[in-house]
């Protein structure tokens, strides 16, 4: 995903594939930013309900059924964490080790690093796979 991608078809793909977050590259695939799916969640909760989530619970259904609607003609772009804060953005190498990996995750407190092979990125590594590899090895 890019920033200029569809924010509805980011919140699809992070809920059908149950993704903790989205890698953001630009235009040369080389990793630029990490959406997290938590942020996806926090922009479809109006304002007024993050300052006082007792009012969560006045809401009809229909306003809930209609959440999505908040994602339509956005970009990805648009749900990423502030821009003035440091953005995290955890990258590994093709050939860093699983301790190397989740050294960084810990460090970063990020649910995913981009994997680089040079500048471009080649893949990801979620922290639920880099638990399955480091149990399996238990």
């Amino acid at each position: 995903m890019t920033k200029d991608s569809d924010a509805l078809a980011a919140a699809k793909l992070l809920a059908e594939y149950r993704l903790p977050g989205i890698v953001v590259t630009d235009g040369e695939r080389v990793p630029r930013a990490v959406l997290p799916a938590s942020q996806v969640v926090r922009f479809l909760v109006p304002g007024y309900v993050q300052d006082d989530p007792s009012l969560a619970g006045v809401l009809s259904e229909s306003v809930a059924d209609r959440t999505a609607d908040a994602l339509r003609g956005k970009t990805v772009g648009e749900m990423l964490p502030d821009p003035k804060a440091k953005p995290v953005l955890p990258v590994v190498r093709a050939d860093d080790t699983v301790i190397e990996v989740a050294a960084l995750m810990a460090r970063a407190r990020c649910p995913l690093v981009a994997v680089v092979e040079g500048k471009q990125m080649i893949g990801v590594i979620t922290a639920s796979r880099l638990l399955q590899v480091a149990l399996t090895r238990t």
